[in-house]
């Protein structure tokens, strides 16, 4: 199919011209398009990055050490795929602006050029057209003037030559008259001709050379334009395939992320990051307030030294501390016959428990030992210290200072050998570093004695002395911290080893070399073990002193901690006794510690006061 505008739309000037502009419009369009795409592009990849840094873990914070999960590591992964995702979506944008945008800017500008120049030729020709066209008129006029004007002399000559009474000279005036405008008529003829002649040659290369070619052009140009914007949405979905090989990756790494989650191994470092190392405390004996107990006496009796067996308070909550008062227990009874340490200035857990051994001595009767252990009033008074110190301690702890101390010793067995283990092992890897700095170092120096040109080797001495010092730290340090952790292996195993004494220790051999339980001793132990557990029992409630409103929000995250918000009204159990906590209570169930400067108190004046602890 063969269609050509200068033939086929020679008369449509005008209308071609505004189809040609409406032309470069939709160019336009089409670009203001893809340059909001672009931009919705750099938008998307710039939020998608911003919601990837949002969930990225946050250097020295707890969130790191959530990433030892599976899953943790898993979502990691697919944050970094994301924020590679986002990447080829800034890549498409970068694209859609280079090749698209740009060009086609830069096209729009030299097609307005192109169509300016041919319009202009277009329209010098259509002016050159119309000026013949007006000089054919013209001349055509006046030779219809001067054909009038002949006939009416030639009229007047005819009347005068036929009137007898008009003289001889007047006659031959009018015929010189009439030969004149004859002659007149004959040159407006001629000319008129000419110019008629001169428009049809005009014409006819006006309509059949120059317009074609114009309007030639004017296709070519149109033609061009449209194959130009087809290009562009061919780049424009190239640009768009272009990046889904690479997307596919992001979401083939995402795929791999998820299938790399082991709940298995989850589940294990669940136990290892939680894992105490207490053993779990053993049943909880019947407690027959129908009977009387009688206990047996022993060599150190309890009963001659206490007087009655105190009642068991029936609100007691002192099984709320199994692991607090068995394992205390087993220390104390694997350590010899010595008087218990003076409660510390700053109360803390491991207080006891991972107070220094002495050394071994012979051992003795395990009755005569839990005698000794359960008459001795000072031990009682310094666990029961711990109640209170304990919480105040470490609600300190953690306010101020946000970390234990340096031996790990405020932390369980278990998890205090693995953070021994963690800081012995960034240590080595701090002095390895020293040593590649110091070899390092070292042979820079050698280089240098060979050849001095190349700089001075003394000028290397006082670094390699500064890392020599470093590295001694270091090891000190490391030296230090292996001993911490040979300390809690050798208690672990020694409270291990004792849990299988205390329990082989109630069986007794009978005479016929035969194993017969001795039902008086375990009588005996176990008495013991509930007045111990009586002992170290919380008290009754606290009686209200007053009450109190808070003046700021605080999240209670830390044990003994009670959360509240700005303007709630609390009763206040306990005043502050210095260490800047106060003890208050939102119902039956809900108690713990806040600070003092976040509260107005209240005190009742009726209110007799509240015991503590201390």
């Amino acid at each position: 199919m063969s269609c050509r505008w200068g033939t086929e739309l020679w008369d449509q000037f005008d209308n071609l011209e505004k189809h040609t502009h409406w032309g470069i419009e939709f160019v336009e369009k089409y670009t203001k398009f893809v340059k909001e795409r672009s931009e919705i592009e750099i938008s998307y990849a710039k939020q998608i990055r911003n919601l990837s840094k949002k969930y990225q873990p946050k250097k020295n914070s707890r969130e790191e050490d959530e990433y030892k999960y599976t899953s943790c590591r898993a979502f990691l992964m697919t944050l970094n795929e994301l924020n590679d995702y986002a990447g080829q979506h800034e890549v498409m944008a970068e694209d859609l602006t280079t090749h698209i945008i740009c060009e086609l800017t830069r096209y729009i500008q030299e097609l307005k050029a192109e169509r300016k120049s041919h319009f202009h030729d277009g329209h010098r020709a259509q002016q050159h057209i119309e000026n013949s066209w007006k000089q054919l008129e013209s001349s055509k006029r006046r030779f219809e003037r001067d054909c009038k004007e002949a006939d009416r002399a030639q009229q007047y000559f005819d009347k005068i030559d036929a009137d007898i009474n008009v003289t001889k000279a007047d006659v031959e005036k009018a015929r010189q008259q009439a030969q004149m405008k004859h002659q007149v008529a004959e040159d407006s003829k001629n000319e008129y001709l000419t110019f008629l002649q001169k428009f049809n040659k005009e014409q006819n290369a006006h309509y059949h050379t120059l317009i074609p070619h114009i309007f030639q052009k004017l296709q070519e140009m149109e033609e061009k334009r449209i194959e130009r914007v087809g290009e562009s949405m061919k780049t424009y979905a190239e640009v768009d395939r272009k990046v889904l090989p690479i997307v596919g990756k992001c979401l083939d790494g995402m795929t791999k992320a998820a299938e790399s989650i082991e709940p298995k191994m989850d589940t294990k470092h669940v136990v290892e990051s939680y894992k105490s190392g207490f053993e779990p405390p053993g049943d909880v004996e019947v407690e027959d307030y129908s009977l009387s107990m009688r206990r047996t006496v022993s060599e150190s009796s309890y009963l001659n030294s206490q007087g009655e067996t105190k009642p068991s308070r029936s609100n007691s909550r002192g099984k709320l501390w199994p692991f607090i008062k068995r394992n205390k227990l087993m220390s104390l009874l694997a350590s010899p016959r010595q008087p218990p340490p003076l409660p510390p200035t700053s109360p803390s857990p491991a207080a006891v428990h991972n107070g220094p051994q002495s050394p071994q001595q012979p051992s003795e009767p395990l009755s005569h030992r839990l005698n000794e252990f359960m008459t001795s009033k000072h031990k009682m008074q310094c666990l029961r210290s711990l109640k209170r110190g304990t919480i105040v301690w470490k609600l300190c702890l953690f306010w101020h200072c946000g970390s234990g101390p340096e031996d790990c010793s405020h932390l369980p067995p278990e998890q205090r050998r693995k953070k021994l283990q963690a800081k012995i092992n960034d240590i080595n890897k701090e002095i390895q570093k020293e040593m590649d700095q110091r070899d390092a170092l070292s042979t820079m120096k050698d280089v240098y004695i060979k050849n001095p040109h190349m700089g001075d080797a003394n000028s290397v001495d006082p670094r390699l002395e500064e890392i020599c010092q470093n590295t001694d730290k270091l090891q000190l340090d490391a030296r230090k911290y292996e001993a911490w952790l040979v300390e809690v292996e050798t208690r672990l195993a020694e409270k291990i080893s004792m849990l299988l004494v205390f329990t082989v220790a109630i069986h007794v051999v009978s005479p016929d070399g035969s194993y017969t339980e001795d039902h008086s001793t375990e009588h005996h132990l176990k008495s013991r073990s509930t007045d111990f557990d009586d002992d170290f029992d919380y008290e009754d409630p606290l009686p209200t002193i007053g009450t109190c409103k808070s003046l700021y929000p605080f999240e209670g995250q830390n044990e003994g901690t009670i959360s509240m918000t700005e303007g709630e009204l609390l009763y206040v159990i306990e005043e502050d006794k210095g260490d800047g906590w106060t003890r208050v209570r939102r119902n039956e169930d809900e108690e713990g510690y806040v600070p003092t400067s976040y509260i107005k108190v209240f005190f009742d004046t009726n209110a007799k006061g509240a015991m503590t602890y201390i």
